[in-house]
């Protein structure tokens, strides 16, 4: 068989013509126009889209260098789409694992146990207010209230606020406190189901409960629950607590300015309690009553006009709580206070109880200290017979000042009579106990009189009432001495042992009047004190610091200068677990020497008989110390100190019934007042029961012992009328007098258990004798007084002095 008959019919062949590249003209890379385009075109489909030559795939460059760090826009998509996921997949599991907690159990106030520093117990609080009510039964003007002060988006938003959120995380985890920002969905849960702790696992159960609640109860269900769970202070929960706490009428009654003030206590209840709260918190409770109304009326809520018309409501004062009376509440005010200002525990979560907080309060002490007040001052008072009497108000601490620890406070006659802390107030002016800073701030800063003599205690200063200050700016300031006796020419020590006011003006000006200021905060006054400005005044008091605060700053002085903000609370404890407290920072203010100086100046207020502070010589044992008597002899002080102890007591002038400031003068039948009577009584009194049993110690000897040559002025300053001549006289001109008055039976200065003799009128800081030599090393004593003018107070500083309320109006704080 042939090939054709064994293979069949013949396939025709079809020859494909290779096809023609287009090549590239040279210098024209990549070709243009359309035969560019469509050489490439063919060429590629020729190759079967090789890259390259034999018709290989080209491969991608490698990525080199820093690019290999930068991922793709593949990984990238793949990244962000795992992270999507892996979060919609944890909040998922989030939401599905934290459960509501029972909010009974939760919102259930248990007591606090107070004790004193050995372990024995001041008292118990904790009982909790609270009253329930519907939506319906609160007045439209306090839930608009609410709103306008916590969350004006309330009804348009979310469970969570996430910037809000996010933000108090980021404080928290970098420890700047706490931030606002959260829903009153959020607020709600954390009132409800959880406790007040700052920390991000709180906040995350905050957020996964408050959706959860958000989808399963109502807005108005939770605002309900907000408004009934809410702490308004004075141990009130719920908004109708509240409102028979602070008005005596039911939620319902609330009216816009009443709502707006309740609202207003959300922020911060003991701070904003115009009824206890201090100068600063009653104008910051103002303020915030403000916003409150204005928002209102932006969100359209309260009419206008109405907004205009509106007044600060009328509030109630605080209902007695038996277990806070006598010092007990003011103890527990005043820890409370530190806790809260210190960031240590919210008020809120305090009142919801369970903590057991140990004091630095010595209960021996603290006994001793409420005794020697009763026996010096409130046995001599009878306000039956003298109405005056019932003005005097007593306050007291007592310091460690090695340690900063407060042994013992004296707050007032009985928290529930009178719930304003005497010891913790600033609104009465702390007099001539300001001058100890006076002369620390001289002395540190070596500060040179006009003349350009470096101060020492010996300088020489003219003593005439109403002397203008040199060096000044504007019109001089001029103030009048205690009784407006001029004493010519004496030390600095003498000025210092007779509380002398034109000495003193001279010497704050010689120093610098912001160095004065700066050098009182560097000894421990807070930089907030009312009144605490560089005008011609500050030496001579007219700042309004608390009787805590005056003690503080002595203690600086008596610890060589070292400051330690005093502290209240020695331990706090909830449910076996230990509460941090703030630690107890030491800053050297002053030199050790300029302290030393100091402290030993003041021994001469003590030491000589004609100082204003002799009375506490009967301590036996070295002390220092300065009183002060303010203008219009509102206020009277003694703080003083031993090398072992600081004791800071005032006495304040307070009307009864409108608590204006008022004059002492009078109590205790006594024309005038000063700080050289009760409050040095009731200061040596306690210290003799406080120090009993302890060895005596001496004060370190400074540097300059101040036995040198009396440096006097190169040329004679020029007062307001006809100056002084010679050397210094040491006694006041116009009369044989010490300055203070004449005629006085002497106290005997306090003993451990019974009173001291009550001073007569009128009132004096000096014996009736003439005083005798000074120790050796002191100044010489006073010869009897030469006769010259006395010229009337002048000129005020170009600045007003400040303070508290009813701040001076004349020339300056008394002699003390």
């Amino acid at each position: 068989m042939s090939r054709n008959a064994q293979s069949g019919p013949r396939t025709p062949s079809i020859s494909l013509r290779p096809v023609k590249r287009f090549k590239r003209p040279a210098g024209a890379p990549g070709g243009s126009g359309a035969a560019g385009s469509s050489g490439g075109s063919l060429g590629s489909l020729a190759s079967g889209g090789s890259g390259g030559p034999g018709g290989k795939k080209a491969r991608r460059p490698k990525r080199t260098g820093w690019r290999r760090l930068i991922p793709t826009w593949r990984m990238t998509l793949l990244g962000f789409a795992s992270a999507v996921l892996l979060g919609v997949g944890l909040f998922a599991l989030g939401i599905a694992l934290v459960k509501v907690p029972d909010a009974h159990a939760a919102a259930t106030a248990q007591s606090n146990t107070w004790l004193y520093s050995d372990g024995s117990v001041i008292t118990r609080t904790g009982q909790t207010n609270r009253q329930n009510v519907t939506l319906d039964k609160v007045s439209p003007a306090a839930q608009h209230a609410a709103l306008a002060a916590e969350d004006r988006n309330f009804y348009n938003e979310g469970a969570v606020n996430v910037q809000g959120l996010l933000r108090a995380a980021v404080n928290t985890a970098k420890g700047e406190g706490t931030q606002g920002g959260s829903t009153i969905t959020q607020q709600y849960v954390k009132n409800t189901y959880l406790n007040q702790k700052q920390s991000v696992t709180r906040k995350v159960k905050e957020l996964f409960i408050a959706i959860k609640v958000d989808a399963t109860e109502s807005k108005d269900e939770i605002l309900s629950g907000y408004l009934n769970t809410s702490y308004y202070g004075r141990g009130a929960y719920g908004i109708q607590a509240a409102a028979q706490a602070y008005f005596g009428i039911d939620a319902s009654a609330l009216n816009a300015a009443q709502g707006a003030y309740l609202a207003t206590l959300l922020n911060a209840p003991s701070a904003y309690d115009v009824a206890t709260a201090t100068a600063a918190g009653k104008q910051n409770a103002v303020n915030r009553w403000n916003y409150v109304l204005d928002g209102m009326v932006k969100e359209g809520w309260l009419p206008a006009e109405e907004r205009a018309a509106a007044t600060f409501p009328d509030v109630r004062d605080p209902q007695p709580n038996p277990g806070l009376s006598g010092q007990a509440g003011y103890l527990v005010n005043a820890a409370t206070q530190y806790l809260t200002s210190n960031g240590v525990i919210s008020e809120t979560e305090l009142a919801k109880g369970g903590y057991t907080v140990k004091l630095s309060i010595d209960p021996g002490r603290q006994q001793a200290l409420q005794d020697s007040v009763q026996t010096q001052l409130h046995d001599t008072l009878n306000p039956d017979k003298r109405k005056k009497d019932a003005a005097a108000q007593a306050g007291a601490v007592s310091v460690d000042p090695k340690s900063g620890a407060i042994v013992a406070l004296y707050g007032g006659v009985d928290y529930v009579k009178h719930y304003v802390d005497n010891a913790t107030r600033r609104d009465y002016q702390a007099g001539s106990t300001f001058k100890a800073i006076a002369l620390a701030a001289a002395l540190e800063n070596d500060a040179k009189t006009q003349d350009g003599r470096t101060v020492t205690p010996r300088t020489v200063y003219d003593g005439t009432s109403g002397r203008k200050v040199r060096g000044g700016k504007g019109i001089p300031y001029a103030p009048p001495n205690e009784g407006d006796k001029s004493y010519g020419q004496i030390t600095l020590q003498q000025a210092t042992d007779w509380s002398v006011n034109s000495a003193f003006a001279q010497l704050a000006q010689d120093t610098g009047l912001q160095k004065v200021k700066d050098t009182g905060i560097a000894l421990g006054l807070p930089g907030n004190t009312p009144g605490l400005d560089p005008v011609g005044s500050i030496p001579l008091g007219t700042a309004t610091p608390s009787v805590l605060d005056m003690a503080g700053v002595y203690a600086t002085l008596d610890n060589g200068g070292k400051q330690i903000t005093p502290w209240l609370v020695q331990s706090v404890d909830r449910e076996g677990e230990s509460v941090p407290l703030p630690a107890h920072k030491t800053t050297q203010a002053i030199s050790a020497d300029t302290a030393d100086e100091v402290t030993s100046m003041l021994q001469g207020v003590v030491s000589d008989p004609g100082g204003t502070g002799w009375r506490a010589k009967a301590l036996g044992r070295p002390a220092a110390g300065k009183t002060g008597t303010t203008d219009d002899q509102k206020s009277v002080w003694f703080v003083g100190y031993t090398p072992e102890l600081v004791t800071s007591v005032a006495l304040f002038g307070q009307d009864p019934g409108t608590g204006a400031q008022v004059s002492l003068s009078g109590v205790g039948g006594i024309d005038g007042a000063a700080g050289g009577q009760y409050p040095a009584q009731i200061w040596t009194g306690y210290m003799k029961a406080a120090l009993k049993g302890q060895p005596v110690t001496d004060f370190p000897t400074p540097a300059d012992d101040a036995s040198g040559a009396t440096d006097l002025p190169t040329a004679p300053s020029t007062p307001s009328g006809t100056p002084s001549t010679g050397a210094p006289t040491g006694g006041p001109s116009g009369g044989a007098t010490p300055p203070g008055g004449s005629g006085q039976s002497t106290p005997t200065g306090g003993t451990g258990g019974g009173p001291t003799t009550a001073p007569t009128a009128p009132a004096t800081d000096q014996p009736t004798s003439t005083p005798t030599s000074r120790p050796t090393g002191r100044p010489t004593p006073r010869p009897t007084p030469t006769t010259q003018p006395t010229p009337s107070p002048t000129t005020q500083p170009t600045v007003q002095p400040t303070g508290g309320t009813d701040s001076l109006t004349g020339a300056g704080s008394s002699a003390g």
